[in-house]
């Protein structure tokens, strides 16, 4: 039972038509997309099939990443795995996964740790270095490798909240849409009725596409992060 616009939000409020095990099920499409030119012939089919992952690649070129073997790998599973879920959740009675910090902070957090580790134990002196740069006036010496140190401790929060945050978002906004659609045809109001209607499909077609494209900015902002190993 719905007790508020949040009770989505929350995963103990089942009920008969609640299809959690669908989120899981349904994400095991994405496996298709592990270096599947090894196990199938290429077609125009395979081609579109992959392209989410070539779209996601090629960003991954243009960074550090590339240099970091295995990371391009993992930031294709990532941004497949953040849409699957992204685009789930939008289905009626599936529970929506990125709306929790719990989870897009679970993504983050090991992605962002592992480049941390991996710069220090690679050149500590370099990454070190890199928090006060050359030709760094004196009196900002001191605030410096603070300020730097801050806004790379933050980085893992922002993109959980960034994720989390945009997802709930859309979500109230069409579960309030769609609570004032069923208020007016009960009240046999069909003309603003149909009104309602047209404007929920479209901003559900919103919602696809931010679904797709948070996915995009999640991965491509580690990806960035990588710019900074040493």
């Amino acid at each position: 039972m719905m007790v508020d616009i949040f009770s989505s939000f929350d995963d103990h409020n089942s009920t008969l038509f609640s299809a959690h095990i669908m989120t899981w099920l349904l994400s095991l499409w994405s496996l298709i997309f592990i270096n599947s030119s090894f196990w199938i012939n290429t077609s125009n089919l395979s081609n579109m099939i992959s392209l989410p992952k070539q779209i996601i690649n090629i960003q991954t070129t243009r960074s550090y990443s590339m240099n970091l073997g295995g990371f391009m790998l993992t930031i294709s599973s990532l941004f497949i795995t953040i849409i699957n879920f992204n685009l789930l959740g939008l289905m009626p009675y599936v529970f929506s996964t990125t709306s929790h910090l719990t989870m897009t902070f679970t993504l983050a957090l090991p992605l962002w740790l592992s480049l941390i580790i991996s710069s220090y134990m690679k050149n500590s002196y370099s990454s070190i270095a890199f928090m006060l740069p050359l030709a760094t006036p004196t009196f900002l010496i001191p605030f410096l490798p603070i300020i730097e140190t801050l806004s790379i401790l933050v980085r893992p929060i922002t993109l959980s909240i960034r994720l989390a945050a945009n997802i709930s978002a859309g979500h109230i906004i069409l579960t309030l849409i769609g609570d004032y659609f069923t208020a007016l045809v009960l009240m046999n109001n069909y003309m603003i009725s149909m009104m309602i209607l047209m404007i929920s499909v479209g901003y559900f077609i919103f919602e696809v596409g931010i679904s797709i494209i948070q996915g995009y900015i999640f991965s491509l902002l580690i990806t960035l992060y990588t710019d900074d190993h040493q």
